[in-house]
């Protein structure tokens, strides 16, 4: 079964040269093209792509945005950021947004695919010259860990708060876990402090970036 892929970027030579390397592969088909983050919203409603490769410096609603509204109403969505920008502030804002992937456009067409593949498969993907500068002290934490510290570490976990990182991880708002699980937002908050305190992270940057060094994913 073909990827279904939308591509959201306001530059329209982009859009073009995107599409060419995507409609190259046979597994991909390009279904939609929004010039910007507010047609990318109305066009995720009618063309259901599986995943969209979102520009972040869009004029109007922005890449973030856009992404955290698509989200919010199509959660099964996937979306790989392609920007301009290696900031890690910016990466880390767009994956606390919901997109499982970030590509600098200065990487070739390979790296895109590599990622669009990779997040379809149920992994994030962070471009390397981004991933090796995400986390800071976290990173060099996880580096100096030994694994089964590490598991040790997240086993450290209730069963239910296991299931409440799952779905921090895949993006799902206060009220979207509660109502999955059938807990008040209140108490969902709670076990995302009590998470982050057993983890020893200390901010929701921090913890979306724990899930990408640990390549956590949905069951």
């Amino acid at each position: 079964m073909n990827i279904r892929v939308m591509l959201a970027d306001d530059h329209k030579i982009l859009r073009e040269a995107l599409r060419s390397v995507l409609e190259h592969e046979s597994d991909i088909e390009v279904v939609a093209e929004a010039k910007d983050g507010r047609e990318a919203i109305e066009m995720a409603q009618g063309a259901m792509p599986d995943l969209i490769v979102m520009d972040i410096g869009m004029p109007g609603v922005d890449g973030i945005e856009a992404t955290r509204r698509i989200l919010a109403g199509n959660p099964s969505i996937k979306v790989v950021a392609l920007s301009t920008y290696s900031d890690k502030r910016i990466a880390q804002q767009m994956m606390e947004a919901g997109a499982k992937g970030y590509v600098v456009k200065a990487a070739g067409g390979d790296e895109l695919l590599n990622a669009i593949r990779s997040v379809m498969g149920g992994e994030n993907y962070v471009s390397p010259e981004i991933a090796a500068n995400m986390g800071g002290d976290l990173r060099a934490k996880v580096r100096q860990t030994p694994p089964d510290l590490i598991v040790a570490e997240e086993r450290r976990l209730s069963k239910r708060e296991r299931d409440v990182l799952q779905l921090i991880i895949d993006a799902r708002s206060n009220a979207q876990i509660g109502e999955e699980l059938h807990i008040a937002p209140s108490t969902v908050e709670a076990h995302r402090l009590n998470i982050m305190r057993k983890l020893d992270l200390h901010s929701p940057a921090e913890l979306t970036t724990y899930a990408i060094l640990h390549g956590l994913r949905s069951a």
